[in-house]
């Protein structure tokens, strides 16, 4: 890898998760390390410091991004690149991008825009939960709508189209957290990962994370039959009992549900999770809560808030207003964002 770099290799960042993708989620933080095998150091941007430093980023050139996103505002992936090209900007140091496929396609977009008081480190951008950017296209978002003065240079993507999935593109899934073992965990993630910010195991401790849910409260029954009353499009629900070995409701049998995709397609991973909240909300309401802070550096305002990234629409979800009721009311910002994207895409095939 030196080699290859020229011999000009100078130091290593890691995003959250570490440099090996080993650490758990939610402020599992990475200490500053060093690198025997190339013999440079590795600076933690999930630790005492999420953003590169002067005294960083002075020992080098050019920042070069290797990493493979998921596809989902939350995902942490695109706030550390974005926080680099803000700091990149302000020391002149020039930043290229290997662009890797957005696994979960290019041409779908769900969800509301984060409100500016709600934004985070899982939301630092006017993006909505399924974005459609692969990670080189968000960041010349960042940059235009941030209006940064940046030096931004792009390896793009060859023969990759908006409308492939991951397994159109014929590459070996790397996981880039340890809880993302498949690609179709990343399709799921847009909603399951709002479970983050409930009582309810969103399958962490087991062998699939994202792809299954449950609490030792939950009455099965009567929570298949309120979710057969949402619009399931593209994905089945199949009961199952499982035991976390870690995380929420470690070693306590719960009861739950594993999610089939039947239409890779048609799933509306966000629609889904969104369902879900409200059916636990209108099934066990003395039993399900919301969790409290802190939650991703956040203090003060409940997770599940800067997750959806509104309180007002955690507050609709809680009177029961009807999820396609919810997606009207964000359905113009929606549109708005997707044309605002015409002048930051890369890969432009009539799909979006």
């Amino acid at each position: 890898m030196i080699q290859q770099a020229g011999g000009n290799l100078c130091c290593l960042f890691s995003p959250q998760h570490g440099f090996y993708a080993e650490k758990q989620a939610n402020m599992r933080e990475s200490s500053n390390a060093w690198s025997e095998i190339w013999g440079v150091p590795i600076f933690s941007l999930y630790g005492k410091s999420r953003q590169p430093t002067a005294e960083m980023l002075n020992q080098i050139d050019v920042l070069l991004v290797d990493l493979q996103d998921v596809g989902t505002r939350v995902y942490t992936f695109g706030t550390t690149v974005g926080l680099c090209l803000e700091a990149a900007c302000r020391l002149g140091i020039k930043v290229v991008i290997l662009d890797r496929p957005n696994p979960i396609g290019g041409k779908w977009l769900e969800g509301n825009l984060v409100q500016a008081q709600y934004r985070s480190f899982v939301g630092r951008y006017p993006l909505p939960m399924r974005h459609g950017l692969t990670l080189a296209e968000m960041a010349r978002f960042v940059v235009g709508e941030l209006h940064l003065d940046c030096d931004l240079e792009v390896v793009a993507l060859e023969g990759w189209s908006r409308d492939a999935l991951f397994p159109d593109c014929s590459l070996p899934w790397v996981f880039p957290s340890p809880n993302m073992p498949c690609w179709e965990t990343a399709l799921l993630y847009p909603g399951m990962v709002l479970l983050e910010g409930t009582n309810i195991s969103e399958g962490r401790g087991t062998t699939l994370p994202f792809q299954m849910f449950g609490a030792p409260f939950i009455d099965q029954q009567s929570l298949w039959q309120c979710m057969e009353r949402h619009d399931l499009e593209g994905a089945l629900l199949r009961p199952v009992c499982f035991e976390p070995v870690f995380d929420k409701w470690q070693g306590e049998l719960c009861y739950g549900f594993q999610i089939h995709v039947t239409d890779h397609r048609r799933l509306r991973p966000y629609r889904l999770g969104l369902s879900l909240l409200q059916a636990l909300l209108q099934t066990h309401p003395e039993h399900f809560s919301w969790l409290p802070p802190p939650y991703e550096y956040e203090t003060e305002k409940l997770p599940i808030d800067i997750l959806i990234g509104s309180r007002e629409l955690r507050e609709l979800l809680e009177s029961g207003t009807d999820i396609r009721e919810l997606e009207t009311g964000w359905a113009d910002e929606l549109k708005a964002y997707e044309e605002r994207l015409d002048s930051y895409l890369l890969y432009h095939d009539g799909s979006l």
